[in-house]
């Protein structure tokens, strides 16, 4: 019987052999693995790059970057400056943060004459309802553009666009008059009221608004409609149970824009609001700054850091949604 004999193979289940740990061993498994030893190239040694050449590749858009960035935040760190300083001049505010006191914000609330909390919930109230119903009403016009085929369905589109290239305060003696008008038949509608106001808002902002869902809209495959009608879905039920949750991000921007736009607006709100206690916090501010003798600006300053923090935070909460819902739309027109 012969013994079978090693073969030098690693039997099945049986351990590996240990590497070699001596300078010998070692130094031919480098050989083995060298690459000159082969014929392969080394890799080169990394050149440090010049300065010059960053600058041309990668230091222009770090210099264009601080430079922006610097250029937004100043006009606000004086604006906040200015908010805290008690001598309520801008001269003093030359220099930043040179003095702190809180004595601006107290006078802005204790002021009989200048209701600033009643004009900041004037302004919460008139922007909420205006960018709530500026998303339902456009999502709604996007919608029938997108999706149904009708008449004048083009001329509509085109009368959209046409309509926004002429500014709201074009037409302020028009809505003056058309409010007074109103006024006397309806008189919750007319020059005084707030409802108005936000009536003047929706007609100026559902045109630019509901083009630019329109696009977005596009972007939703018809597939999604075809199959919901398959099941019975109707018009409105696709709308509400499916279209509006695919559209998040591009309702979360013109909300957004039409809060913006509406919280900053002063020529318009100031024909229609006469009420002192009706205005909103654009109209009401501008009194602290428009009379020479009596010019509070750092009052002024301090009531405009408090309107700004609204905006910051509805910017924050729907910024997941800005970059996406405005890029989007412009794939597929």
């Amino acid at each position: 019987m012969s013994i079978p004999q090693d073969s030098g193979r690693p039997r099945p289940g049986a351990p590996e052999a240990a590497a070699p740990t001596s300078p010998l061993a070692a130094a031919l498994a480098q050989q083995e693995t060298d690459p000159l030893r082969w014929g392969e190239d080394p890799a080169p040694p990394r050149r440090r790059r010049s300065f010059g050449r960053w600058m041309r590749e990668l230091g222009w858009r770090h210099v264009v970057g601080v430079v922006a960035s610097a250029f937004a935040l100043f006009p606000l760190l004086y604006v906040l400056s200015a908010s805290l300083d008690p001598t309520g001049t801008m001269a003093s505010s030359n220099r930043l943060f040179s003095s702190f006191s809180g004595q601006n914000y107290v006078d802005l609330f204790n002021d009989p004459n200048r209701p600033f909390g009643r004009w900041f919930i004037n302004t919460m109230v008139i922007g909420i309802v205006t960018s709530v119903m500026t998303v339902f009403l456009g999502a709604l016009a996007a919608y029938a553009f997108s999706r149904m085929r009708f008449t004048g369905r083009r001329v509509g589109l085109l009368t959209l666009l046409l309509v926004q290239m002429f500014p709201q305060l074009l037409a302020v003696v028009a809505i003056f008059l058309l409010l007074t008008y109103i006024g006397n038949l309806v008189p919750v509608l007319g020059i005084g009221s707030q409802l108005g106001l936000i009536l003047v808002y929706l007609g100026g902002a559902l045109g630019v608004n509901t083009y630019l869902m329109y696009g977005f809209f596009n972007t939703i495959p018809p597939s999604l409609d075809e199959a919901a009608k398959l099941d019975g879905a109707s018009h409105a039920r696709i709308f509400f149970s499916i279209i509006l949750r695919l559209v998040t991000p591009i309702l979360a921007v013109v909300a957004l824009l039409s809060f913006i736009t509406t919280v900053s607006e002063f020529v318009i709100a100031s024909v229609v609001l006469t009420d002192p206690s009706a205005q909103t916090l654009a109209v009401g501010l501008y009194g602290y700054v428009s009379e020479t003798r009596s010019e509070n600006w750092g009052v002024f300053a301090a009531g405009a850091v408090l309107a700004a923090l609204p905006v910051m935070a509805l910017f924050l909460f729907l910024q997941r949604y800005i970059v996406s819902g405005l890029t989007a739309g412009g794939v597929k027109g």
